[in-house]
């Protein structure tokens, strides 16, 4: 009789990928997510017992238990093959709890993709649970857990009941206050740049020359036009003056592709690219690395593990990928050396880049097994990979100086004279520069890029005219998720398992909203804040925050006593508690008034209130008055059903919901996620059309989803081709 082998890992997907590498004699099951956990009734840590946790078993995963409890009396041997990170580490602590098996034996195995050589590899060498790694997911579990339960209810108490407050959320909620605050606070400044528009000959194209300042002796001084003033002044010494060419410089310019993606660099991408959700990306990537079932293939695994700080990638993926860059594209596209991309300081270095597990499953070719989000998902994560692995594009260029009497004018030529890998992968004008600007004079010095026309020292060329452009300097951008999760990793507050949770807890809370892709601050989020500045300190500074996930890292790295972190920062934080519930005023946030009185009571005024799913309009005789209605705008469309006129309100995260106003039928139900357009009608099955929005681009659909303009094109493989024919046949 064969030895019989229990596999336990944390989802279903993943452990049908896995059974197809293993033989009959492993039982593959899955814990469905985490198993046990502090209860959530009572804030489950013995604080004066060393911080002993108080876990149980979640309520509904009894019957789990018992199946794996059933299913490990039936084996020889008991491997937990749950995720290589510190929370799938402790996700198989609990397990070896539950199913008695001691954490020291070599119970335990990790790997990093989900391909046959990977998971048979890790079955050969499984090794002891690493309880540095359970105890780092703990300290972080119950520190989470102590602010929580403490700050909480000191909100709810002092401003209203359902807030919350937490290590790393209320920090990223800070940050999107600063931000307001900044913006609030600037003053913009005048400014003037001055193009010439010229000319070789009368007959020539045109091309434009930005003003730079005076040349004196060989040597540039800048000058900043500040007002009309020095524009004008500008203006007249200019008069009658002779345009020449002072310098021609040719040069290169090489650039490297972007490296590999990381957990919070894939997120970026994600918002930027598709307009995506942090969680959105994350579902998507979550299910591309516990496999996909694709058709003649199996349920397969095609992404790397998803949650790493991690640029590096393994000498055999570089390797595959060199081979598939040297068919594809020619020797030409492939560097002597493979391309070398450095850790930032801070990162964790335990796991690679996100990255293709599978070279022979390109986008193309799965496209119709994967829903469009994990297509979408899966063709950034290969074109960013196999891009990384190419040569550095080459562009030529070109800088010329023209003189007109001492003042010095600019131009740029360039271009693109071998795309390396560019080929693949194109760039973004979001990709091209830090969406997170301090705006001050944005980079307008430098001349932009110009078609340029063959130019040679000592040139005159023809003045076409002077275009001056005011100009003022503008505040810093609001954040968007993408800028938000990239100032989270600069400053090191939270991990990448973090990131999106904590950005959806803001707006769950509604301490942030959406306009368009930009978050800002609610009144509630700046109130929470400003309450917590003056109350918590270290709760929403970024240093002490940034100070505490290095002290996590040591915990994991086996130097720090997690017994002793929690000591340290617990005495003080508790202080602080028992202090602000004696000191902090109850904080009022005030109903903003409508001017409108009560349709139902006709004695009480209408005001805004924030309830539990947003902004609502009620009555303020509550709760003698029950009335409320939700807060909307009119839109100049009419309901395609009985024609009464749109409104449309904000829902959850900043999206908008347009629905009837009922005017001519109080029965209508219309709803719609897209405004409808009045006066069109759908070519194709004769409904009305509306208008969506992508990428920050509007265009016309029809809006009946059954319409077959909206019923994507299900693509057919030969084989399934074939069969059909013979079927028929």
């Amino acid at each position: 009789m064969n030895n019989r082998t229990l596999v336990v890992v944390e989802s279903p997907a993943k452990a049908k990928t896995i059974a197809r590498y293993l033989g009959q004699s492993f039982d593959v099951r899955s814990s469905v997510g985490h198993i046990r956990d502090l209860p959530t009734s009572t804030i489950g840590v013995d604080i004066n017992n060393k911080f002993a946790p108080m876990y149980i078993t979640m309520p509904g995963k009894d019957k789990i238990v018992r199946e794996l409890r059933g299913a490990a009396e039936k084996a020889d041997r008991i491997l937990l093959a749950t995720d290589p990170d510190r929370e799938g580490e402790a996700i198989a602590w609990h397990l070896a709890y539950l199913l008695n098996i001691e954490p020291e034996n070599p119970c335990r195995i990790a790997f990093h993709e989900i391909t046959r050589k990977a998971v048979n590899e890790a079955v050969d060498h499984p090794r002891p649970i690493d309880i540095d790694l359970v105890n780092a997911q703990q300290s972080r579990r119950i520190l989470d857990r102590l602010v929580g339960y403490e700050l909480s209810p000191l909100l709810w108490q002092k401003i209203r009941r359902g807030l919350s407050a937490g290590r790393v959320q209320s920090v990223a909620t800070r940050l999107v206050v600063m931000r307001e605050r900044e913006i609030d606070a600037f003053v913009p400044e005048e400014y003037w740049k001055l193009r010439a528009i010229l000319k070789q000959n009368s007959d020539d194209t045109p091309f434009s020359s930005l003003y730079q300042g005076i040349k004196k002796g060989g040597r540039l001084s800048r000058v900043k036009l500040s007002s009309k003033d020095d524009l004008d002044k500008l203006l007249g010494e200019l008069e009658g003056s002779d345009y020449v060419v002072d310098l021609v410089k040719p040069g290169h310019r090489k650039r490297r592709p972007f490296a590999p993606y990381t957990t919070s660099t894939l997120q970026q991408a994600g918002s930027r690219t598709f307009g995506f959700t942090s969680s959105r990306t994350m579902r998507a990537a979550q299910s591309l690395y516990e496999g996909v079932t694709l058709g003649p293939h199996g349920h397969t695994s095609l992404v790397t593990y998803i949650r790493t700080d991690s640029v590096r990638v393994s000498a055999d993926a570089v390797q595959a990928a060199r081979t598939l860059i040297a068919d594809l594209y020619g020797a030409a596209y492939l560097p002597k050396r493979a391309p070398f991309y450095k850790n930032k300081s801070s990162a964790q270095d335990a796991h690679e880049a996100i990255r293709p597990s599978h070279f022979d499953l390109p986008p193309s070719r799965v496209r119709e097994y994967l829903t469009a989000d994990q297509f979408k998902i899966y063709e950034l994560i290969w074109n960013r990979f196999i891009a990384s692995q190419m040569e550095t594009a080459v562009y030529e260029r070109v800088t010329v100086d023209i003189l007109a009497g001492s003042h010095l004018f600019r131009s740029r030529g360039e271009k693109l004279v071998f795309p390396g890998w560019l080929r693949l992968y194109g760039i973004t004008e979001d990709e091209k520069a830090d969406t997170d600007k301090n705006g001050s004079r944005d980079d307008d010095d430098e001349p932009e890029i110009v078609d340029l026309p063959d130019l040679k020292e000592g040139e005159r060329l023809l003045l076409d005219k002077l275009v001056p452009e005011q100009k003022f300097t503008q505040p810093p951008p609001r954040y968007t998720e993408a800028s938000l999760i990239s100032a989270m990793e600069e400053l090191g507050i939270g991990r990448p398992s973090t990131y999106a949770p904590t950005i959806s807890t803001l707006f769950d809370r509604m301490y942030v909203e959406r306009e368009g892709r930009q978050i800002k601050p609610t009144e509630l989020g700046v109130t929470v804040t400003v309450m917590l500045e003056e109350n918590f300190r270290n709760i929403v500074d970024t240093e002490f925050t940034a100070g505490l996930e290095k002290e996590l890292d040591e915990v994991e790295s086996g130097d720090l006593d997690w017994v002793q972190l929690l000591e340290k920062f617990y005495g003080s934080f508790h202080q602080d508690v028992i202090k602000a519930k004696k000191t902090v005023e109850k904080i009022v946030i005030e109903d903003e008034p409508t001017g409108r009185k009560c349709p139902l009571c006709e004695e009480g005024d209408l005001v805004i209130r924030v309830g539990r799913y947003g902004k609502f309009i009620a009555c303020t005789r509550y709760p003698e008055c029950k009335y409320s209605e939700t807060i909307s705008e009119e839109t100049k469309s009419h309901c395609p059903k009985c024609h009464s006129p749109i409104r449309v309100r904000k829902i959850r995260r900043g999206n908008q919901l347009f629905f009837c106003d009922k005017t001519n039928d109080p029965d209508c139900d219309f709803t719609s996620f897209d405004l409808p357009i009045d006066g069109k009608e759908c070519e194709t099955c004769g409904s009305y059309m509306v208008q969506k929005r992508f990428r920050g681009r509007n265009y016309i659909r029809c809006g009946n989803k059954e319409c077959p303009t909206n019923i994507k094109k299900k693509k057919t493989t030969a084989k399934k081709t074939k069969k059909k024919a013979e079927a028929e046949g």
